[in-house]
């Protein structure tokens, strides 16, 4: 008897409970709609988060059943170069990516998911276990004392009993119910691909599908201005063309971070304007103009007009709104009809609501629309991966570059960067020759007229020639070290012996600025690579200490995917401009005769990250310590 009054006492509990999640569900379907509908989804996570006190609370009171939730993520880390990662994209401040992967731990939890899951069906069931035994108990009581036949005391007391029977394997079915449901699982990672991954991939698909749109109205731009330039009016085509390649370039963006499927830039460089004719006319083409606003806008028209990236781009206008829209019905379509046309009306008539929603099918069998619209919700998620990836595969049949045009632009930059290198090597014999000029050069003709007055004064005053062969061997000496500078400024000893990573250690102990240099490198570049980067990352030095008042700077050497990395990261105040800058410009001809790359990363107060990239192999493996991770300061 006490027994079974204490567990209908859990029960009347758990049945509170079963009200709470039907209150907290209601919470979050006024939430998840602006979220969801509306695009707001910074709204996602708080319920989500909020949600999980109530069922941790729930976990309390039935067992002590432990939390199956992932740790909550950390603060973004910036990458070397200042910047801050989340998935394929770099962002500038670490808000968006901190509130990304606070969005991706709520909704990629699959614990968050049986959360829901638990809320949409424990008011039913919790309330059913939890109710149901005091339920019989109060209507037995009440039966029993209704002033009827004598017959209906009996029942009644039988229907208190059997409640009181019932209480406490109803407590003990509930706790085991909410067990399967909040308790830690294993092996449900399948869960948040389908739920998390699955809805930012639809979403993706559903602005794929606007963009269409936007893709439309260009095709119909671009119609009229060539319409107009048929009728001798040519205005709108540069303007015309230029919009539509800033729409292509968003696009191609977008088919690398969402598709995985980069596209590069397909688009001949602008010409530089032509340098002004004898005769004060500038020529573009057979034609000749007299001001440079003209010449500049013929120019450009016969740019846009060859280059045959405009026409696939215009070409690309007119059919994606056919093929990438069919892409976006396939998933994001199926998901919307079965989920609106489908599922909902089916369960509207199911649940015999008044003026349900109108199906177009199936209209006598709500069950077979309901059953249809999941199936066709489930198929369009399913296969929303594979679209997104089409969608990206697609974009790159017209929008990518041609194996002409990337030749065309191989050529190009190979010319430019042969044209860097003999510039810089053509730069570098002229400071050698400079440097010996001004330096050994001056010293030995003044050693060979010491030497001459040595001769005349060694019977005469040979104390005045002793002086002279002393001057002399201290200029014969001076002369000799600033051969040896000369040397090391041509391609420094240490860096022959040693290799690049210990030549820049030896480069940070003489920097005015405290400089850390740390190396993760399986063996040793091309000695031409290792000169070209040494010197950079001495200009960047030299950059951080003269131009950056930087207090510490820090040097990471890395080789990944056969490309070496430094990137050089200083703390001073930053604003560094590659256009003004000479030095940043040394560094880009420098690296730019090995498709090197120099990127730079530096706002305003800092910190300033120059990153060099030089593609290359490394050698086997050395014993030496410019192979191995370390680190010097000075």
């Amino acid at each position: 008897m006490t027994r079974g009054l204490h567990a209908s006492a859990a029960g009347l509990l758990r049945g509170c409970l079963a009200i709470g999640s039907a209150v907290v569900l209601c919470v979050h379907l006024v939430l998840f709609v602006p979220g969801l509908g509306l695009g707001l989804v910074f709204l996602l996570p708080w319920p989500i988060v909020r949600m999980r006190r109530f069922t941790d609370l729930v976990r309390g009171v039935c067992g002590g059943i432990p939390r199956p939730y992932r740790d909550r993520p950390g603060l973004p880390v910036p990458e070397p170069d200042g910047r801050y990662r989340h998935d394929r994209r770099l962002y500038r401040s670490p808000f968006w990516p901190r509130q990304l992967r606070y969005l991706d731990w709520a909704l990629g939890d699959p614990a968050t998911w049986r959360d829901v899951g638990w809320l949409l069906t424990n008011p039913v069931v919790g309330g059913v276990l939890g109710f149901g035994p005091a339920a019989l108990v109060v209507g037995g009581l009440a039966v029993a004392t209704s002033g009827g036949s004598a017959w209906w005391i009996p029942v009644g007391l039988g229907l208190v009993g059997l409640g009181l029977a019932v209480a406490p394997a109803a407590a003990r079915a509930h706790d085991a119910w909410t067990v399967r449901m909040l308790a830690p699982r294993t092996g449900l990672g399948s869960l948040k691909v389908w739920v998390g991954r699955r809805f930012f991939t639809l979403t993706r698909l559903a602005a794929l599908g606007g963009l269409t749109v936007v893709s439309a109205a260009l095709a119909v731009l671009a119609f009229a201005a060539f319409s107009m330039f048929a009728i001798g009016i040519v205005g709108a085509v540069p303007e015309s063309a230029s919009a539509v390649r800033r729409f292509t370039t968003l696009r191609r963006r977008l088919a690398d971070e969402w598709s995985g499927v980069p596209i590069p830039t397909p688009y001949r460089p602008e010409p530089e304007l032509p340098r002004r004719r004898p005769d004060g006319l500038y020529a573009v083409g057979d034609a000749l103009y007299k001001t440079k606003g003209w010449t500049r806008f013929f120019q450009r028209l016969d740019w846009i007009w060859n280059d045959p990236a405009t026409w696939r781009d215009l070409v690309w206008t007119f059919t994606d709104p056919i093929v990438g829209g069919a892409l976006v019905l396939a998933s994001v379509g199926a998901v919307g009809y079965g989920l609106i046309g489908l599922a909902i009306p089916g369960l509207a008539r199911l649940a015999r609501l008044e003026n349900p929603p109108a199906l177009a099918v199936l209209t006598d069998r709500p069950v077979l629309a309901l059953l249809a619209g999941l199936a066709l919700v489930v198929a369009g998620a399913a296969v929303a991966p594979a679209a997104l990836r089409l969608h990206g595969r697609w974009t790159a049949v017209l929008l990518a570059p041609t194996a002409k045009a990337r030749l065309a632009l191989r050529v190009e930059q190979l010319t430019e960067s042969r044209a860097d290198a003999t510039s810089a090597q053509a730069a570098e014999l002229r400071r050698i020759e400079r440097d010996l000029h001004d330096g050994a050069q001056g010293r030995l003709v003044a050693v060979g007229l010491a030497l001459g007055a040595v001769e005349a004064l060694i019977e005469t005053d040979p104390a005045a020639a002793r002086r002279l062969v002393a001057d002399a061997r201290e200029s014969t000496a001076r002369a000799l070290a600033e051969l040896r500078d000369l040397v090391r400024g041509v391609r420094p000893p240490v860096l022959a012996e040693r290799g690049l990573v210990d030549a820049v250690r030896a480069l940070a102990l003489d920097s005015p600025v405290p400089a850390t240099v740390s190396a993760d490198l399986a063996g040793r570049a091309p000695e031409p690579v290792e000169a070209a980067v040494y010197f950079a990352v001495s200009e960047a030095l030299v950059n951080a200490a003269k131009h950056a008042a930087a207090s510490a700077v820090t040097i990471d050497f890395s080789h990944a995917a056969g490309v070496l990395t430094a990137a050089v990261a200083d703390d001073g105040r930053g604003g560094a401009d590659p256009a003004r800058g000479s030095g940043l410009r040394g560094m880009r001809h420098r690296l730019s005769a090995f498709d090197g790359t120099v990127r730079v990363v530096s706002p305003a107060g800092g910190p300033t990250v120059v990153t060099l990239e030089v593609p290359c192999a490394l050698s086997s493996p050395r014993t030496s310590t410019s192979s191995g991770r370390g680190s010097s300061s000075s």
